[in-house]
């Protein structure tokens, strides 16, 4: 397969959405991170012994280490970056709700001691959102980042995109970076749009989905996330439930929609599905066995 088309119109890959919220700060010396309403901030800094767990349980959307996602099949990492508030400090970490223990710069050779251990496998990083951040700071994360993951051998943007290809060259890395000074870097490349339904019903999401597959696929990479958004609404009616629960809770019925899905460049196809939890359920073995469909094609 990967002889005869690019990878982004082919393949079917699983990815991790917020893939770093494992290590979320979970002793209270974080703040809520400032996309989060108004509200939520000031209730946490006056009440937060009884606002904390509800952000927690709602937060955490993978639980092993980016290597276990790894070795569990994930070659696509939804990361998002930011500098915490009120640190002096150039370090980046990510986010979501709160923010991590772990930096951006610990986690990235993490994955670069992976992918030393695994020459044959290409991995897919995409750097998005970077709060906190300004315009001159963001150039400067570009070129820490690109400097982090050099040793991995990042692939240029004008590179032909088959296995082979990149196993001559040795390349393993794919760097898609939300920011315009993408484009003055051929070892950057430009975000990789992400389908997100926005929904906390996994009928709704489906939905939502095939009605979006009707005006086709974008031409490279994308990603459809089939995680789900939980509302105010929502949690304040499960206060027992977490994000976790309202996940497993639903994985039966979107994986079923997966498995019924194709890799390819027609239109209707996927390329890139991200979800939350991924190692545990089948969801990556469901994605990855939607390529044996090309195969079949092409015999």
């Amino acid at each position: 397969i990967e002889d005869r088309r690019c990878l982004d119109k082919l393949s079917g890959s699983g990815g991790s959405h917020n893939a770093i919220t494992y290590c979320l700060d979970m002793n209270d010396r974080s703040p809520v991170d400032l996309t989060q309403p108004d509200m939520l901030q000031k209730l946490d800094k006056y009440m937060k012994p009884l606002i904390r767990p509800f952000v927690y349980k709602w937060a955490v959307t993978q639980e092993f280490t980016i290597k276990h996602q790894l070795d569990c099949g994930v070659r696509y990492c939804d990361l998002r970056i930011a500098h915490r508030p009120n640190d002096s400090s150039t370090d980046l970490y990510f986010y979501h709700g709160v923010y991590t223990t772990l930096t951006v710069e610990t986690v990235l050779m993490e994955i670069r001691e992976w992918l030393d251990a695994h020459p044959k496998e290409v991995v897919i990083l995409s750097f998005s959102h970077f709060l906190g951040l300004s315009q001159e700071e963001k150039l400067t994360a570009a070129l820490n980042l690109l400097n982090d993951v050099k040793g991995c051998y990042s692939v240029d943007f004008q590179e032909a995109l088959t296995l082979r290809n990149l196993w001559a060259l040795g390349c393993s890395v794919i760097v898609s970076y939300e920011h315009s000074i993408a484009g003055c870097h051929s070892d950057l490349w430009p975000h990789i749009p992400y389908w997100w339904a926005n929904k906390c019903k996994a009928e709704a999401l489906i939905e939502a989905f095939e009605h979006r597959k009707q005006h086709g696929r974008p031409g490279g990479f994308f990603v459809t996330g089939i995680n789900l958004t939980e509302d105010l609404k929502y949690i304040c009616t499960h206060p027992t439930e977490s994000l976790k629960d309202l996940v497993m809770s639903t994985y039966p019925t979107l994986l079923s929609w997966v498995k019924e899905q194709t890799p390819g460049s027609r239109v209707g196809s996927l390329n890139i599905i991200a979800g939350d939890f991924i190692t545990e359920s089948h969801f990556v073995p469901t994605v990855v066995k939607l390529n044996e469909k090309l195969l079949k094609w092409s015999s």
